[in-house]
């Protein structure tokens, strides 16, 4: 048979196979995180390890695979979930012995930037927010409003510290003196990942990079808390060649129940009786965690 021949037949055939399967294109897994952290409700599902975990594995598990890629956009949320995902992360990095990259969206900022720092390079768009390193807790008080309204409060307590920061009786120094003191520790550890993860690359000092200021791409990037400015289509083309293949690898599970966060697992086992009210507890929980969710977004203009 005419070596031509051979060689027309052979580069058909290749063409004819799916371009996941070819060994000659280097595959960089996709993970989406996206979304405020740990604010999981009946009706909605958020990042936590729980909903994150199998999907971080399904990626670090290609074998072929030289690196993991994560898109991130998150306004934070539980600083808690966002160091266990961050956590499970490097884990699966170092045992895979996989690079990872992370690429900002419209946000990475406090618990947001916490998973970018996950990974060994950060690109971010020239407009998007970066940083926000800090802890912050916000709420409301009303001491006064039950007593115009004529309503009673009674609160029974085993533990002097039980009620504190109840919003609606007045608030104590001692109070907030306690709250700041835990703020503090939590503020540390998120200080001394970066530092961990960054440390090399920081170029601004302490004071100014730990305030809980945030920072568009540039700024960011001049201040080392992150790479370069890119996408992840135009860096990972630059890195393995214009054939890089990304898949994206999806959730587990099934489409109602990656569209409804859950909803199909909260309402299972419910009896007649009690779908009813447990659904509308759900759907105010939800609508609450919506509200909060979007006042995490607001604060960086979204």
């Amino acid at each position: 048979m005419p070596d031509d021949f051979i060689q027309t037949a052979t580069r058909r055939l290749k063409g004819l196979l799916l371009r996941s399967w070819r060994r000659d294109l280097t595959i960089v897994p996709v993970v989406r995180l996206s979304g405020a952290i740990g604010m999981n409700s009946p009706l909605r599902q958020s990042l936590t390890l729980a909903a994150t975990a199998r999907t971080l594995e399904r990626a670090f598990a290609v074998k072929r695979a030289p690196a993991v890629a994560l898109v991130i956009n998150s306004p934070g949320g539980s600083p808690v979930q966002s160091h266990l995902i961050f956590k499970r992360i490097r884990a699966l990095a170092e045992e895979k012995n996989k690079h990872v990259f992370a690429f900002v969206e419209d946000v990475a900022a406090s618990g947001g930037y916490m998973l970018a720092c996950a990974a060994d390079e950060i690109y971010a768009d020239p407009s998007s927010i970066v940083g926000s390193i800090g802890v912050v807790s916000a709420g409301f008080g009303f001491p006064d409003l039950l007593s115009r309204i004529g309503v009673e409060r009674r609160v029974h307590t085993a533990g002097t510290r039980k009620a504190m920061l109840d919003p609606f009786q007045p608030e104590r120094a001692e109070d907030v003196e306690r709250l700041l003191a835990i703020q503090k520790e939590v503020h540390g550890t998120f200080a001394d990942l970066v530092r961990g993860r960054r440390g090399a690359t920081l170029t601004a000092p302490e004071d100014e990079l730990f305030t809980g200021e945030f920072w568009v791409g540039p700024q960011a990037l001049s201040l080392g808390l992150i790479d370069g400015i890119g996408d992840l289509r135009g860096t990972l083309r630059a890195r393995y060649g214009e054939g890089v293949l990304t898949p994206l690898i999806s959730p587990p599970g099934n489409w109602f129940t990656r569209r409804t966060g859950g909803v199909e697992s909260a309402l299972g086992g419910l009896g007649r009786d009690g779908l009813g009210a447990q659904f509308g507890a759900g759907i105010a929980q939800g609508l609450s965690d919506v509200a909060e969710e979007r006042t995490l977004w607001a604060r960086y203009g979204l």
